[in-house]
């Protein structure tokens, strides 16, 4: 495979999405910058391909959040001073609103949503243009429930709760399960070896082995959404090379597919799974492993 298919199949999967609100002008102007960015009904967002794609959409989102009328920050502000949030996660800076959260996917992804709202790496935190107040208002309840469910006080009082209960201990059966790094195929039509699959169970996997012993029925009602004599497959996680190097399936996922177990995955499946790859890769690049 030659090193410009290597980059296309790269930034078929890889890249981040982006919305702002619509108007003619704006949206020309993201067209010009993005000339590859492509239209997600599914998100209702834009989506850009590419590695260097959140930076990129940042220093966009900073000039275009320069370009608002003269008076729509002066209007932000004076909209927080009549109905201020009042949170410990927000603070009032000299260009607009900082948020700091503990980590949550709700709330990055109710962020995201926010005209021109943007991560800014340095400070950990998210900025949000004074123009944008409403609309942060708007979002703001689930950004703070969802925050206050991920502190880590909130987090250990769940996991004690759930001592000697059934939830507990049926969560602790699916952990054991999960660390078998098994999944139950149908012998006449088990996956491709060495290429990763969607799965219902665990996402995107690589099968690495397909042993031939017969799943015990009781193990497949508890676990797994699956019918007929099944025999044990054996998977580990894909590198973020190797799923780089999968092409998407061009057709919607089928239910005869999904009943099977495992299916040739999306551009969307995948695209999320090389986000959870590289985070996974970079943690353990890291000095502490953590």
């Amino acid at each position: 495979m030659s090193n410009d298919e290597d980059r296309r199949m790269d930034d078929a999967t890889t890249g981040e999405a982006v919305s702002f609100p619509f108007d003619r002008m704006t949206a020309q102007r993201f067209r010009e910058t993005f000339l590859r960015a492509r239209w997600s009904e599914e998100k209702k967002a834009w989506f850009v391909p590419g590695s260097t794609a959140r930076r990129r959409i940042d220093r966009w989102l900073a000039r275009e959040a320069s370009r608002t009328e003269p008076f729509a920050d002066e209007r932000g502000r004076d909209a927080y001073n009549f109905e201020p949030i009042l949170s410990p996660y927000l603070n009032v800076g000299d260009i607009g609103f900082w948020i700091r959260t503990p980590y949550s996917r709700t709330a990055v992804e109710e962020l995201r949503q926010v005209p021109f709202a943007r991560w800014e790496s340095a400070k950990r935190a998210w900025l949000v243009p004074f123009s944008s107040y409403d609309e942060l208002l708007r979002r703001w309840k689930t950004i703070e429930e969802a925050a206050l469910r991920n502190e880590p006080d909130e987090r250990r009082k769940r996991a004690a709760a759930r001592k000697g209960t059934q939830e507990e201990a049926d969560r602790r059966r699916r952990a054991a399960e999960r660390r078998r790094h098994r999944l139950p195929v149908a012998g006449n039509d088990p996956p491709p070896l060495g290429r990763p699959v969607a799965t219902n169970a665990y996402g995107i996997v690589l099968i690495v082995e397909v042993t031939g012993e017969i799943v015990d029925p009781e193990i497949a009602q508890e676990f797994y959404p699956c019918s007929g004599e099944q025999v044990w497959a054996l998977w580990r996680s894909p590198t973020l090379d190797e799923l780089v190097h999968t092409w998407p399936s061009r057709t919607p996922t089928g239910d005869d597919e999904r009943s099977r177990g495992w299916w040739q995955p999306t551009l969307d499946e995948l695209r999320e799974a090389r986000k959870s790859a590289r985070s996974r890769e970079r943690r353990l690049k890291q000095p502490n492993g953590s």
